[in-house]
């Protein structure tokens, strides 16, 4: 059996640790040449040496995703250093802070927006020319969540984020699809990961004004049940095989965790049945039988 994506270039955000570097290997391992992109230099060096270590084909470059230019920057390297770019794995993400909608600080969605979603965009913006470029297909892969598929409680900034990266991959798939990129997105339930730690490289443009920090008490018990989720989860190494699999089979939506199946068919449940009573609306009801515009 070929293997499609031996000899190929991706470029992976949020790489030097997590989902990211449990990617980097896993693609690495199907003969992919690897280049890793994360805000944090330190974790990065270290994990870019020990895939070089493995024998791996690799380039590090220092990545913040809310910067585009940085985003230029990396994928100039890529060409320069392998020719080609076939892949974009838009895989950094933070996770914000649980709290009370009323107790939001504008600050951390902002930040949130950013990275999980502007980095996305920027990510796509800068990688998709140059895997068109060379006319032979590749591959965007975006990272969400379940979150982005059902929404939690005092975690309205992920949850949004996250529904936006859904929202973004399902808007180019079309887009993508007669230039042989194939765009999926991965929606994984919790995985043992540092994002309940993503305040560590918080941007200092990010920053909230100390009087209008939220009191840490209030965020106490949510945090310790973020933690307690993130730490019970599956490794990453088994994501980044399934991930694997799943772009052999061309899958657009990539799950990790069936058991949320039911989950899922909840909510589409709920919105048939909101579909069905729009159909016995007096007002709306007569509409049932117009075009449907798509574009």
């Amino acid at each position: 059996m070929s293997n499609e994506f031996a000899g190929k270039t991706a470029i992976i955000s949020g790489a030097a640790g997590g989902i990211g570097f449990a990617l980097a290997e896993a693609l690495a391992k199907q003969g992919m040449n690897i280049v890793m992109g994360d805000i944090d230099n330190m974790a990065l060096t270290e994990s870019g040496g020990a895939l070089r270590e493995q024998g791996f084909d690799v380039l590090t470059c220092a990545l913040d995703v809310t910067d585009y230019s940085q985003w230029e920057d990396i994928v100039a390297s890529a060409k320069e250093k392998f020719g080609k770019v076939h892949m974009v794995v838009n895989n950094a993400g933070v996770g914000g802070s649980p709290g009370k909608v009323e107790d939001a600080e504008h600050e951390t969605w902002r930040w949130v927006m950013d990275v999980n979603v502007m980095g996305v965009l920027y990510g796509a913006q800068a990688c998709v020319p140059a895997i068109k470029e060379h006319g032979e297909g590749g591959w965007v892969l975006n990272v969400a969540s379940m979150a982005g598929m059902m929404g939690m409680p005092y975690a309205g900034a992920y949850c949004a984020s996250k529904a936006a990266v859904v929202s973004m991959t399902e808007s180019w798939m079309a887009e993508l699809k007669p230039f042989g990129i194939h765009t999926s997105v991965l929606c994984p339930a919790f995985v043992k990961t540092r994002i309940h730690e993503s305040y560590r490289n918080r941007q200092q443009k990010y920053a909230v004004a100390a009087e209008k920090r939220i009191d840490k008490e209030k965020l106490k018990a949510g945090a310790q049940a973020a933690t307690k989720a993130v730490e019970s989860g599956i490794p990453a190494t088994m994501l980044a095989e399934r991930v694997v699999e799943a772009l052999q089979s061309e899958q657009t939506y990539i799950y990790t965790h069936p058991n949320y199946r039911k989950v899922t068919s909840g909510r589409f449940k709920a919105i048939d049945s909101a579909f069905e009573d729009a159909e016995q609306s007096a007002v709306v009801g007569h509409l049932i039988n117009d075009e449907i515009v798509t574009f």
